[in-house]
């Protein structure tokens, strides 16, 4: 977003620049999360398992088709002053019917999307804490945390004045119900 020709440029509208004019190398990828640009190397494998894991079980067991994307830009609501949050998930759940991801741009709002899935990697607090605020603010509904360093899965839901209002923690081997429209209980048993 480039300021009018009589507007001076912004903190936030240099760093909004800057970072999507970044070519990060294959693999990884970059997030403006809290007006902090964030470098993330490619995943390991365990990453990947546990990823693989629960998006099976979602296409399978979801009360309604859900299509999904590994790695979509989402473009949402910032904190005051900032400039809008680019976050990138590990996986974007959204019901096919809405069909979210056809004719998106590389960075899209969050409308219309289920659930997001983040899986604990190399800065574990983004995960926990950043990203989930950012997604809150965007109004994500669900937000699924997979927390590698204490083997747990939690829930968040019902986003409100920019966090999530409740969770549901459990440790791997326990099920983690899902609400509508996904509507089963989400094994964590082969996390272990």
């Amino acid at each position: 977003m480039t300021a009018m020709p009589h507007e001076p440029l912004t903190q936030e509208d240099v760093l909004l620049e800057g970072f999507l004019a970044l070519d990060t190398p294959e693999g990884f990828r970059a997030e403006l999360i809290e007006g902090e640009i964030v470098v993330t190397p490619p995943p390991d494998g365990d990453h990947e398992k546990y990823i693989s894991r629960i998006a099976r079980q979602v296409i399978r067991r979801a009360l309604v088709d859900m299509d999904l994307s590994g790695n979509k830009g989402l473009r949402l609501t910032s904190a005051a002053g900032q400039p809008r949050d680019h976050v990138i998930p590990d996986i974007t759940f959204a019901p096919l019917v809405a069909d979210v991801f056809g004719g998106a741009d590389s960075w899209m709002p969050g409308d219309g999307v289920a659930m997001v899935l983040e899986v604990t990697s190399t800065r574990p607090n983004k995960d926990r804490d950043v990203k989930r605020r950012c997604c809150a603010r965007g109004r994500i509904p669900l937000y699924l945390l997979v927390d590698r360093d204490d083997s747990t899965v939690t829930l968040f839901t019902d986003p409100q004045n920019g966090d999530y209002r409740e969770q549901h923690r459990v440790p791997f081997g326990k099920p983690v119900p899902l609400p509508e429209p996904f509507g089963f209980d989400l094994e964590t048993s082969d996390l272990l």
